[in-house]
């Protein structure tokens, strides 16, 4: 394996997407050869076409839930839609990508002898019966509700990468991401951030779910890019599972009336009833990654939101 002091062999799967390009720009500022391996399900070749003229810049289009065989100093496994709307359209698919493509990284890992890391989610604790949540809180998932292909999944991949750093020794690294947002944010991913800023935007009406008092806690993303260099870029003992987000809690009605405001929007809100297994609350506990990572969320949420709606409105304009 490579020092850690030198240039590395990084590749990042589902590194076309959202976070993914996000992290593929830093570690390329970072000064790395960065892989991007994706199969162009949600993530877009747009996100990346600045990227492109940098000769320490690949992208392959594969799909996880097949072997990958290339030769790399570390992994960030990104890969899985994450979004409700995407995630539930295949959701057989959805399980396979995140199960799947688990195994067949992570034996990319053991025979390179990598490091790991897996974006896993706030979504492995369900419908949390505990606030904030903390990592060890083992959640309250529905195993067979429809958002179960993507909260089972990523919990199956814990379980894989933990029986792999146990038989195996790999010195994996596991993030639980909070509801993070920022440019390249799908438009069309139903998630609430971008649902709300679009339809700000258009001045259409602003759907909240429920009566909009449940919560949750939004991370902007280079505050979250920069948690997944720092996690892994701790010693191998550290494994994590770490919970990766901005604590400061916001209800979606309070989202919602500060989007409109920062767009200047005519918008309304209108109510509609809460999906099935919608959680009611979000919010993480992030002690150990301020005390192992010395890290933390620094940019506040309108700050955020700004650099958000310029990206949509230009994207808009379009």
């Amino acid at each position: 394996m490579q020092s850690y002091n030198t240039n590395k062999r990084i590749l990042v799967t589902g590194g076309a997407g959202f976070l993914g390009s996000h992290l593929c720009e830093r570690l390329l500022n970072d000064g790395h050869d960065v892989l991007c391996v994706d199969n162009f399900f949600t993530g877009t070749k747009t996100n990346l076409l600045h990227l492109m003229d940098n000769h320490c810049f690949e992208v392959v289009r594969h799909d996880v839930t097949f072997p990958l065989y290339v030769e790399v100093d570390e992994i960030y496994n990104l890969a899985c839609p994450a979004s409700p709307i995407h995630y539930q359209h295949d959701p057989v698919q959805t399980t396979k990508t995140s199960v799947h493509g688990a195994i067949n990284m992570l034996g990319l890992a053991k025979r390179v002898k990598a490091r790991i890391f897996q974006a896993s989610t706030s979504e492995v604790y369900g419908d949390p019966t505990v606030h904030p949540q903390t990592e060890d809180y083992w959640g309250n998932v529905n195993p067979i509700g429809s958002r179960s292909c993507y909260d089972e999944g990523k919990r199956c991949a814990e379980t894989l990468f933990f029986d792999y750093y146990r038989q195996h020794r790999l010195p994996i690294k596991v993030g639980r991401i909070f509801n993070t947002y920022g440019p390249r944010m799908h438009p069309n991913d139903g998630r609430v951030v971008s649902n709300f800023v679009v339809q700000a935007l258009k001045n259409e009406p602003i759907t909240l779910y429920g009566d909009g008092s449940q919560s949750r806690s939004f991370c902007y993303v280079d505050d979250l890019i920069e948690s997944f260099v720092r996690l892994m870029d701790t010693p191998d003992d550290f494994t994590g599972p770490v919970n990766l987000g901005n604590p400061n809690e916001f209800t979606i009605r309070q989202l919602a009336e500060t989007v409109i405001e920062l767009t200047d929007s005519q918008s309304e809100l209108t109510f509609l009833p809460l999906p099935s297994d919608d959680p009611r609350q979000r919010q993480p506990d992030i002690t150990l990654a301020q005390d192992v990572l010395g890290w933390e969320a620094t940019t506040v949420l309108r700050d955020g939101l700004v650099s958000t709606i310029e990206y949509f409105d230009q994207l808009l304009r379009q």
